[in-house]
């Protein structure tokens, strides 16, 4: 559930060494010493011949209602409330993210009403699901607003929640935002932003189970009449439940503002984040279960690695020469490197009584982003009604380099209870095999027009172009070019009977790529991309007095030109396929008294192959009426808040997520998981706030995600704990 609270300064983490900290010496002081500095600088005496303290005053409750009236930047660039937009978003703010525990991304925005988290060191451990649709290919993620082009369907940035202001959800088609890849939905994170106001520090300290640290320090303010800024850092690092599980993260993100005048202003940002995560790929089920004497191992070689390093440079200028007209642009740069070094697939065999490995991987990506991207919002009055018009114009060029041992020969046989982890040989060399250079380039308009105060019209319209150019580095004659253009939209009907709820229904049309734009293939290039039609209706309700709101929502989408056999030969691939899916949406924000509060959520869909071939074993076969892979058709989240004494809170969440087809056979499902985690927070002064938090209270074993034919299981965090300290200062 998501609450957006008004712009306020808020911080972050001091710089770090890479390197191991002592997270005891380093709490201690953060704890103690600012503390004493904030009692000293608010003038209150130390206790002592019989004085008493004076109250503590706490910072005001973060709970607030589902911010259905607060603007926000993804599902429209118009600065539209969701109860203005036709569309279903949902608004993550950062305070209730980190007060819940959640650390990753994946983890805060998988609490949002209908999306699921399907992780995977091979996607970046970030792939989501949403309405039926799964990957990086349909749920698309930006930083910021900017999306990076992902190369082979991989996205490693951002990762980190310590310097995010918000999550941003936006649930359904948005390709007419985005461009291609979003047939399911949008998220957005915000980081913090420089803000006007008195410098403030924030630093946060947490211990935790299997030798959990992290150490994260922000600060942000005036500098002067004109300069303001923002600084956030954040190291994590974990040894693991698993053997050999050791993670390490580090992200950095400094931004500074000019203020040049009322009318113009400046933010210059860069963020980059490291990271050495887990290098384990989950577990062979022994028997076609799992096995309690393999459930903490790691079945990698010895030697294996996996690294990402994002970086994101952008320029942002906003005039606003007066109140009819707003002109925004975003020069960036993006990077990212990845390397990876992994046996990736476990294979039980249960004549041997051993397990086989196979998938000897070493890939690497070196992928560079230039764009910009400039609009322009006009408000006036049309034929005497209010109107919004805004125009824009988006342009990038990605360079992509792929290196690789394919054809990926290794494998070595190995016991899977009495395990030696070997290290990684293979009979390839290392070597870059192809590289692409992509350009493209986007148009993009969006209108409000307002009949009267209760109805009005929203409309979106885009143009894409983009041209790939693949370089085969092997072999010069497998190299070619392809060109893809296409158009989406969205329209949509608003009633807003008064000014706490409305009445809405749209239509859209979407396009995914038939893989990842950046690393099409010479077989994908011979077919057009995937394109996608939704219908969607909705309402909206913000409750009187503070007390919350709620939002429910009805969709069907139909995503056609799918890859699938022709039904005459079978040998032949046709852009024939056609997948759908239809579900309800409901979430809802509600103080129960004054001093509880629920959030809860619940999504029920229905997803299907409506035309999608498969040849087995040499005879084609018919997979019309199954569920796609590996997306669960049920998901639902709860969540407590109880404040059960002046500066102390309790809270209590539950994460529900369906079972999963294994296969597009639908031969096997993994079943539904329910996962609780627990918290309690105090309060102790106004500048330290302790809080102690559980996960996966009933120790539940479950599959976050599957390879192998589902025989292979990533498996969840089992029960464990976190102590923090949070410093304000």
């Amino acid at each position: 559930m998501g609450h957006a609270s008004p712009q306020r300064d808020r911080t972050g983490v001091p710089p770090l060494r890479r390197t191991r900290l002592s997270g005891l010496s380093l709490g201690l002081g953060l704890v103690l010493g600012p503390s004493v500095v904030l009692a000293q600088s608010m003038g209150e005496a130390v206790v002592g011949g019989g004085q008493s303290l004076k109250p503590i005053q706490v910072e005001a409750d973060r709970h607030t209602p589902l911010a259905i009236d607060e603007p926000t930047q993804t599902g429209s660039r118009l600065g539209l409330t969701p109860l203005e937009t036709p569309a279903s978003i949902e608004v993550l703010t950062g305070d209730t993210i980190r007060a819940r525990g959640d650390v990753s991304v994946v983890d805060a925005v998988t609490r949002a009403t209908g999306i699921t988290g399907s992780p995977g060191p091979g996607n970046g451990g970030t792939a989501l699901v949403a309405r039926g649709f799964l990957g990086h290919g349909s749920v698309m993620q930006l930083f910021d607003g900017t999306r990076l082009y992902a190369g082979a369907g991989t996205v490693t940035f951002p990762f980190d929640t310590w310097s995010a202001d918000r999550i941003e959800v936006l649930r359904g088609a948005a390709s007419v935002m985005y461009g291609e890849g979003a047939i399911g939905g949008a998220i957005n994170v915000v980081p913090k932003k420089p803000t006007r106001g008195p410098i403030r520090n924030e630093a946060l300290v947490t211990l935790g189970s299997d030798a959990t640290r992290q150490v994260a320090f922000g600060s942000g303010g005036a500098i002067n009449d004109t300069l303001s800024y923002r600084f956030d850092i954040s190291q994590r690092n974990t040894d693991g439940f698993m053997q050999r599980g050791e993670a390490e993260s580090l992200a950095v993100g400094a931004a500074v503002r000019l203020d040049v005048s009322p009318q113009l202003q400046f933010t210059l940002s860069h963020d980059e984040g490291r990271q050495s995560p887990q290098r384990y790929y989950g577990v062979p089920l022994i028997d076609g279960r799992l096995s309690s004497q393999t459930l903490r191992q790691n079945y990698n070689v010895d030697d294996a690695e996996i690294k990402y390093r994002d970086k994101w440079t952008r320029l942002d200028a906003q005039w606003t020469p007066n109140d009819a007209i707003t002109v925004r642009n975003q020069l960036y740069r993006l990077e990212s490197k990845r390397h990876w070094r992994n046996s990736e697939t476990y294979t039980y065999n249960a004549t041997t009584r051993r397990v086989t490995r196979g998938d000897y991987l070493e890939i690497g990506h070196d992928q560079e982003q230039i764009g910009n991207r400039t609009d322009a919002t006009f408000r006036h009055s049309l034929f005497g009604l209010a109107n919004q018009v805004l125009v824009g114009f988006d342009a990038n060029r990605i360079d992509f380099t792929h290196t690789n041992d394919s054809p990926y020969g290794g494998r070595s046989v190995v016991d899977p209870f009495v395990f030696n982890p070997g290290y990684y040989a293979s009979p390839v060399a290392y070597t870059p095999r192809y590289k692409t250079k992509t350009s493209t380039y986007a148009f993009f308009t969006e209108d409000k027009l307002a009949f009267n105060e209760q109805w009005s019209v929203v409309g979106s319209l885009r143009w894409d172009h983009a041209k790939i150019a693949r370089t085969d580095l092997q072999n010069a004659a497998s190299s070619f070019g392809k060109t893809f253009e296409y158009a989406t939209g969205r329209l949509g009907v608003v009633y807003a009977p008064d000014a706490s709820q409305s009445f809405y229904a749209q239509v859209a049309r979407a396009a995914d790529p038939l893989g990842s734009l950046v690393t099409t293939s010479a077989s994908q290039a011979a077919f057009d991309l995937s394109t996608g039609r939704q219908v969607e209706v909705g309402y909206k309700r913000q409750l009187a007095d503070n007390r919350g709101a709620w939002t429910v929502a009805a969709y069907r989408i139909d995503k056609n030109k799918l890859l699938s056999r022709d039904a005459i030969d079978p040998t032949v691939t046709q852009q024939v396929g056609k997948q759908s899916s239809e579900g309800i949406e409901a979430t809802l924000d509600l103080a129960l008294t004054s001093t509880l509060r629920l959030e809860a959520n619940v999504a029920k869909l229905r997803a299907r192959y409506d035309d999608f071939n498969e040849v087995v074993g040499g005879k084609l076969v018919s997979r019309a009426g199954n569920t796609p892979t590996g997306v669960p058709e049920e998901a639902a989240n709860l969540w407590l808040n109880w404040r059960f004494l002046p500066q102390w809170e309790a809270d209590f969440g539950v994460r529900y997520v369906g079972p999963r087809q294994v296969d597009a056979a639908n031969s096997r499902r993994i079943g539904s998981y329910t996962v609780a985690d627990a918290g309690v927070s105090w309060q102790a002064n106004p500048s330290l706030k302790l809080a102690l938090r559980a996960y996966n209270l009933a120790d539940r074993r479950y599959a976050v995600s599957f390879s192998n034919g589902g025989n292979q299981w990533l498996l969840g965090r089992p029960r464990s704990f976190e102590l923090s300290a949070l410093v304000t200062f």
